[in-house]
């Protein structure tokens, strides 16, 4: 882990997930409908539900250990359904071909809230944090939280552990105009044209079914704590 590690405990090293976690989504995604699934469902819950549901709980205990005494919750208040929500959706597959969790105090169902998410899929392990879904008054306020503390913003945006794990930093998409009362500091920092600000990092999905998995999401989780922070403060000042 990295050098200013505050995690009280030492990660144990195990395995969660054995490869066939990855070659269940591989196959799903060739057989995505309710007949193959149902022949799989005890194959998923060995393989991934009750892995995914171990290592998410680990996760929180760390983080709840050593950064959050606040993050008081279960799996299954941040873990996302397999189900996929297709009402709407032109795409009628019934399944997700992947795992994920959203994981703060708030729980899965807090979407605006800053929080550490993960994804395990074949594809990638995708490590993500910060504001994707903020309401316009979210991002109003958001934008003045970093024009009034815009030197903070930016050291903590080109923080060289912060970037070892973020390389991009700060992104998301961009509006062409902003309120005139931040104006002055989005020329200074473009970034306050956005109306998303997030980060994120997709890791090796072979790491998936190794002894890497949960120190690698660990260390991530790290790296951005104080940004993490500093936009929870944005976002309680809405």
């Amino acid at each position: 882990m990295s050098g200013i590690s505050r995690f009280e405990q030492s990660p144990t090293l195990m395995n969660y997930f054995t490869p066939d976690f990855l070659e269940f989504f591989k196959e799903l995604a060739a057989n995505n409908h309710k007949e193959w699934f149902d022949e799989n469902r005890t194959r998923y819950k060995k393989e991934v539900k009750d892995p995914f549901t171990h290592f998410v709980g680990d996760l929180i205990g760390h983080i709840h250990g050593s950064y959050e005494p606040e993050l008081v919750v279960e799996p299954k208040d941040v873990i996302f359904r397999i189900n996929r929500d297709i009402r709407f959706a032109k795409d009628k597959t019934p399944y997700k071909t992947n795992v994920s969790a959203l994981i703060s105090p708030k729980g899965r169902k807090a979407a605006d809230y800053p929080a550490l998410y993960i994804e395990l899929s074949p594809e990638h392990l995708g490590i993500y944090g910060g504001c994707y879904m903020l309401k316009p008054a979210q991002v109003k306020a958001m934008r003045q939280h970093m024009a009034n503390h815009l030197e903070q913003f930016q050291a903590l945006n080109s923080d060289s552990d912060f970037r070892k794990y973020y390389p991009d930093g700060i992104v998301g998409e961009s509006q062409k105009r902003v309120d005139k009362d931040v104006a002055e500091a989005a020329q200074q920092e473009p970034i306050l044209f956005q109306k998303q600000f997030y980060y994120s990092h997709a890791a090796d999905a072979e790491l998936i079914p190794t002894d890497a998995l949960l120190i690698t999401v660990l260390d991530h989780y790290e790296a951005a704590f104080n940004m993490m922070q500093f936009l929870r403060d944005g976002w309680a000042a809405k």
